[in-house]
């Protein structure tokens, strides 16, 4: 007999990503991703929401915009202290809010438009500035406590917090801004807590990575990482996601495809099926990266300053659609999310397990 105490409605598979891209490069307002992930409200719980935007730092093009976030002014004043040490600080200014009553307990959230210093580049020397700005991050997420960097590219931002994504959106007046590409995120935390820097997009350098579902490969990645200096201090499994695509795909030099097949790859069983020279490959990158091969369900949602990325789990646990219209594409967990806001798209389709999904800038507009 059934248990009228049980829930009978089907249960969503958890959090809502969602990214929309001009890939000619023409900025656009947040309405319309603030619309796609409005229309997923149900899959998150108000524990966390955020948005990714590029192209919206146009007149400071070529620093670096440190979104950092503090509990407590004693963390901003040593910050401040580590950054005028360390980095030539080109403008420093609070990020803009407005009061909401939907977010509570904000930290204090400031940008620092910055620069390597000439000695932090005097000291480490055969590295390149990109290098040394992952540094300053490391740094002071590891070891400013109540510091924490949301986001630290050129020409875009991370703004995110502990709210559903539409309230922290009303929050940091998106509408102000525009961009040429946008991802957002609601969050339905599983494994830890629902926290300010915990929220989703992730950042490091021009990466911004969305994710829904869970890395259960978090320990292997993690301590794989450490091998390369990147630490992870956020206390949630998509942080792992950000860095490997930072060492693959910038230290590394490697292809998007040759990523999504270290990340994602085919089971052994079916690479025994491929031909030689195919079985070759995915042989040595198995060998030669296995701790960078994320295990568990997951969809996950990157950008950085060429492009979008989508990619779902190899045997694809999580759901993933995209379509095109036209100079657009548009990436989310459901497809009512997409027509809400392209009610008629020129293609459609799911995303197949481990093969990604690429929308890439063709050229840069300042329209």
């Amino acid at each position: 007999m059934w248990n009228h105490s049980f829930r009978d409605e089907k249960d969503t598979s958890g959090c809502a990503i969602s990214g929309i891209m001009s890939e000619t490069g023409k900025r656009f307002s947040s309405d319309l991703i603030m619309r796609s992930i409005a229309n997923m409200r149900e899959r998150s719980n108000g524990l966390g929401g955020g948005f990714a935007a590029y192209g919206i730092y146009p007149h400071n093009p070529d620093d670096y915009a440190l979104h950092i976030m503090f509990d407590q002014p004693s963390a901003q004043e040593v910050t401040w202290q580590y950054l005028k040490s360390n980095c030539e600080i080109i403008g420093e200014e609070p990020i803009p809010t407005r009061p909401s009553e939907a977010i509570k307990s904000r930290p204090l959230l400031h940008r620092y438009f910055v620069k390597a210093g000439a000695l932090l580049k005097e000291r480490y020397y055969e590295e390149n500035e990109d290098d040394l700005i992952v540094r300053i991050v490391m740094h002071i997420n590891r070891f400013i406590d109540g510091a924490f960097v949301l986001s630290s590219g050129k020409n875009m931002g991370i703004f995110k917090g502990v709210g559903y994504p539409e309230d922290v959106g009303r929050f940091f007046r998106l509408e102000e801004h525009k961009a040429y590409l946008w991802l957002a995120h609601g969050r339905f935390p599983t494994n830890t807590t629902g926290w300010w820097g915990g929220a989703h997009p992730f950042g490091l350098l021009d990466w911004a990575v969305v994710h829904n579902g869970e890395i259960s490969s978090y320990g292997i990645n993690r301590r794989y990482l450490e091998n390369f200096s990147y630490f992870c201090a956020l206390r949630t499994d998509t942080e792992v996601i950000t860095y490997l695509f930072d060492l693959l795909m910038r230290k590394h030099k490697l292809a998007l495809e040759i990523t999504a097949c270290i990340l994602a790859p085919p089971f052994w069983s079916q690479i025994q099926r491929k031909g030689h020279d195919e079985k070759k490959l995915i042989t040595a990158l198995r060998m030669v990266y296995g701790g960078a091969l994320l295990n568990g369900p997951f969809s996950v949602l990157v950008g950085n300053s060429k492009g979008m990325i989508g990619l779902n789990d190899r045997t694809k646990l999580r759901p993933m659609i995209a379509a095109r219209k036209n100079d657009m594409i548009y990436i989310a967990s459901e497809e009512s999310a997409i027509r809400t806001v392209c009610p008629s798209p020129d293609i459609l389709w799911h995303a197949e397990g481990g093969i990604p999904i690429i929308g890439q800038l063709k050229e840069k507009s300042c329209a």
